[in-house]
């Protein structure tokens, strides 16, 4: 049972790396990593198939509340270029130029 928990972690890890940068957020990655864990717990602490699928439910949930609560936070501030200077977006709309080095 543990291998199997651990090969299905190892394999969901491995294709959440190999999607491209755009598809990739925090969401998406909270709940693969989430469920995967939890799959390995749930599996390892019951000995049971039935463990592990309701590790992986409650571990894919926590984690893709908890992604989405930060793609929400980091957008609404971010640093951009504009006329070769580093400005940064504050979450209240406030523009504020910084040092190049927050840009790069």
């Amino acid at each position: 049972m543990f291998r199997t928990s651990l090969l299905a972690a190892v394999i969901a890890v491995g294709a959440l790396l190999a999607a491209p940068a755009s598809a990739q957020n925090n969401t998406t990655r909270g709940a693969v990593i989430g469920g995967a864990t939890g799959a390995v717990i749930g599996g390892v602490a019951t000995g049971r198939a039935g463990g592990a699928v309701a590790g992986a439910v409650i571990g894919g949930v926590a984690g893709g509340a908890i992604g989405a609560s930060q793609d929400r936070r980091n957008r609404r501030s971010y640093h951009f270029w504009r006329g070769g200077r580093c400005y940064f977006r504050a979450s209240n709309g406030r523009i504020t130029r910084v040092s190049n080095n927050r840009c790069r």
